[in-house]
């Protein structure tokens, strides 16, 4: 009877702690994984937030365009931008103020991934006066 007592006493089994090992290395790597996933999400929406912003500071910057519109593209960085615009028919003016649709095309490379945003808005010419 004494023996069982000390059997009972004596801790976890050699299978009892391999298991053990699998099941916290298993969660460990589990852990691993949406860890780094969440960072590479978030250098994601910080690179996506920094293409929105270059694409309205560029929109805000033609807030109205001389004829014949714009044309126009640069690097900053490693972000490609690209300013266009096309006059819109004349149904679509504002009285006798023709109207361009102005489109901001900026992109950048993520690894083997091409990303891009577009924004568009339209913005009326600038008066010609003397």
């Amino acid at each position: 009877m004494s023996r069982v007592c000390r059997r009972s006493q004596k801790g976890f089994s050699l299978i009892e702690m391999i298991v053990a090992m699998v099941i916290l290395s298993l969660s460990l790597g589990m852990l691993y994984q949406a860890a780094a996933g969440a960072t590479r999400n978030v250098r994601i929406d910080e690179r996506y937030s920094y293409a929105v912003l270059l694409a309205q500071s560029l929109l805000a910057e033609h807030s109205v365009l001389a004829a014949p519109g714009v044309s126009a593209g640069d690097d900053i960085e490693d972000y490609r931008w690209r300013l266009s615009s096309t006059l819109l028919p004349d149904e679509q003016g504002i009285g006798q103020i023709p109207l361009y649709q102005l489109t901001a095309t900026v992109e950048w490379s993520d690894g083997a991934k091409t990303r891009q945003v577009v924004l568009v808005t339209a913005v009326p010419e600038a008066p010609s006066g003397g």
